[in-house]
């Protein structure tokens, strides 16, 4: 369920803002959205897993916030993660 080292750096190499960044806004939703789907992939084998399903309902919550921030300080980097991930608005 969780993320390999490797796979965390692909996801960071692709949404960077800058050379050095491991933590923008932008990272952070991708890492979270990864999490959410392989989460949610979980659940549907193991439905009484409540445990997780409230792991599950606190990323998205996070990712929703970090979202918020990015759509109120910088529209534009709003638009191109939310275009990259193809979430929906």
């Amino acid at each position: 369920m969780a993320l390999s080292t490797e796979e965390k750096q692909k996801l960071i190499k692709k949404f960077k803002v800058h050379p050095d960044d491991t933590g923008s806004p932008e990272v952070q939703v991708a890492l979270l959205t990864e999490k959410i789907a392989r989460l949610t992939e979980h659940l549907k084998e193991h439905p009484h897993d409540h445990h997780s399903r409230r792991g599950l309902l606190k990323m998205v919550g996070k990712r929703q916030r970090l979202l918020v921030y990015l759509k109120r300080k910088s529209p534009q980097r709003y638009k191109t993660i939310v275009a990259k991930l193809k979430l929906k608005k």
